[in-house]
This record gives structure tokens, sequence and C-alpha cells, in this order.
């Protein structure tokens, strides 16, 4: 079987746009909304919304490769280098420091052109608290870059990308379309769910790192995004993705076959509208956050305040199984009696709402 790049027309990819007209429609509108109901909100609320959508992107897209960061340092790193910190706070977690940086980097470059030194640069980042790997520069080596599952004698070969010997020069093939496919470039791709499905298709293909391709490959698709709508995109495409694993890596195990890629364009455009329409639901749900502890703050003590706060954190998905006594009495370190008058207090005044009965008890935000 041959691979994308090893076909007569690579990278020359060809696709039909007619089945997912709407879906580049709708990725538009919701991009709008977005945007207008971050401005719509107030100043500390458009940064912590910001915050930990980066936060999300970070910790998300290692999930996807099986690496597990530190949420309070990925967060330390974005506000450190965001000079949010009156004081940088000390990070223990070198491989979030990195990947915190790389946000705000990918964040606040997002206008400029695309070069083999950024991409180092990324790379050098990510591989922050990486032994072994050698960062900032092209995978070398005569042994083959295969992307691979299953069982040591039993492997899958899912796809291999060009030798080492190709990569200098496919990559620099990759950076000269990415840029002329810049807005205002001689080969404009004015749609970004377009533009982005292909930067990240094409940049998997060539495969140019020893590691954190698919890291890296993902920032190159909110680059793109970024670049092509003219503002730095406010979404998490890496839990969408994270959500369904599977189907991602099937979609572009396809992709790597052909250089038509009309179904990894539509499955993306999907993927990236889904990501939006989770992102307007968060900053809705930030609103309403704000609303409800404006509207109870007064009125609770200190034990409350701190399992609301708890609460509000889980995000619009809720407190997972509700809130119960027993989880009341971990998180505040309160007597069962407490805890059960804190509750009904908060019941009373209206700020959570009882679900189930009996045994099964439960209560959520009344929001």
């Amino acid at each position: 079987m041959k691979y994308n790049w090893q076909l007569p027309n690579w990278p020359d990819f060809n696709f039909n746009l007619t089945e997912i007209e709407d879906d580049l429609f709708a990725f538009a509108g919701e991009t709008g909304l977005v945007s207008g109901l971050l401005q719509a909100i107030p100043i500390d609320l458009q940064i912590a919304t910001i915050i930990n959508i980066m936060v999300t992107e970070a910790i998300k897209t290692s999930e996807i490769e099986g690496e597990n960061l530190s949420r309070q340092d990925v967060v330390s790193s974005i506000k450190n280098r965001l000079g949010i910190h009156k004081a940088s706070h000390i990070i223990k977690d070198v491989k979030a420091k990195g990947a915190g940086e790389l946000m705000v980097n990918i964040r606040e470059t997002y206008a400029e052109t695309l070069s083999g030194e950024k991409l180092f640069e990324w790379h050098t980042l990510l591989m922050k608290g990486s032994p072994g790997i050698t960062s900032g520069a092209w995978r070398k080596g005569r042994s083959a870059m295969q992307v691979i599952s299953g069982p040591i004698g039993k492997e899958t070969i899912h796809f291999e990308a060009p030798p080492s010997t190709a990569v200098a020069s496919e990559m620099k093939q990759f950076i000269q379309w990415f840029n002329e496919t810049a807005p205002g470039s001689i080969k404009e791709i004015k749609k970004a769910p377009v533009r982005s499905a292909i930067a990240h298709l094409y940049f998997e293909s060539i495969h140019p790192f020893e590691d954190g391709n698919g890291r890296i490959g993902r920032a190159i698709t909110e680059k793109a995004l970024s670049q092509t709508i003219g503002r730095p995109v406010v979404l998490s495409l890496s839990r969408t993705i994270e959500a369904d694993k599977k189907c991602y890596y099937n979609a572009l195990k396809e992709a790597q076959k052909s250089t038509d890629i009309t179904n990894w364009i539509k499955y993306f455009t999907k993927t990236l509208l889904s990501a939006q329409r989770e992102t307007k639901q968060l900053i809705e749900f930030t609103l309403t956050k704000s609303r409800f502890f404006d509207r109870h703050k007064e009125v609770l003590n200190e034990r409350q305040l701190k399992v609301i706060n708890k609460m509000l954190d889980a995000g619009p998905e809720g407190f997972k199984g509700g809130m119960t006594a027993k989880k009341y009495m971990s998180i505040t370190k309160s007597s069962k009696a407490t805890a059960t008058r804190d509750l009904q207090l908060l019941l009373e005044t209206k700020a959570l709402r009882v679900e189930g009965g009996g045994r099964s008890t439960n209560y959520s935000l009344n929001i």
C-alpha cells in the first residue's frame, strides 16, 4: 500500500466542499457569536475564560498522546508567561511549564508567518522534561518513522512517514504552502476550517519530529484558524478530539492513503464546529456562574463558599454525581451534622436544588 506522500501528485490535495457548505457557514457564525459573547462579559471574566480554554487545550492535547499534566502547573505557567502573577510561581511539572508557555506563544504570534525556527521553538517548549528526545530539530536516523499500535510482535502499522533524509525539503515545501495560503497571499484559502484541516493533515503526514508531532500539528491547526479568521481563535480542538480519539485516528489514517481529502475535511470541519459550540456553552456558563456567585456570596459561610466554588469549577457538565453530604464532609473537613446543616441552608437560599432521594440524595447548583 502506498501512502499519500508516495503518490505522484503529492502534495496537491483535492477535495469537494459541497456537502459541508452548511457546516462551514455554521462555523463562521459560531465563531462570530463566541467573539461577541466574550466582548459582552467583564474583562476579568474574559481573561479567565481565555486562560481556562488555553489550559484545557494544553492538558487535552497531551492526554491524546497518553501524557497527564498538572493542571495547576499549566495554569501557573500560562499566568507567569502572561505576567498576571505579581511574582512568578514555582512550577514543579517541567512538561506542564513548557505546554503552558507553548499555548501563550501560539496565541501571541498567530499573525506571524510560519518558519522552521518557529516550529523548532515550539518543539523545544513542548519537549521540556522529555529526556532522550532531540528537541528543536528535524528527526534524523535511518529507521522508518511509523505510527503503530498493538503488543510487541503483533504491531499494526497505521502509517509510515517519509524518510528522515526527505524531511527538510518536505518541511520547506510545507512552510511555503502554509504562508502562501494565508490571508492576502497568492494562494489564499479563505475558509478557516479548510485551511486548518489541510495544514494538520499535511504536517502529520510528514511527521518531521522525533516526538510531539501530534501536539505540534494541533498547534499549527490553531495558528491556521487564527490567521484565517483574523484574531486568536477561542476553542479547544483537543478537548473535542480527545472525547473520541478513535474517530480522529481512523479519519487521519484514511486520509493518509490518498490525496483526495474530502472526507478528512468533512470530519475536521464537523469537529471544529463541535469545539466552537462547546466554547460558546462554556462562555455562557461562565457568565451564569458569575451571576450566580454574585447573587449568593454574601450569605455563604467559608465552608459553603469552598463547596460552591468546587461545584462551579466542574463547568457546564456539572459536578459528577452531584454534591452529597459525604462529599461535603470530605471537601470541608466538617462533621456530618455541620455538613447536613450547611446543605439545608443552601437549599433554603435556593443556591442548591435536591436530586433523588434516600441514600441517593444529592444536590446540584440551582442555575
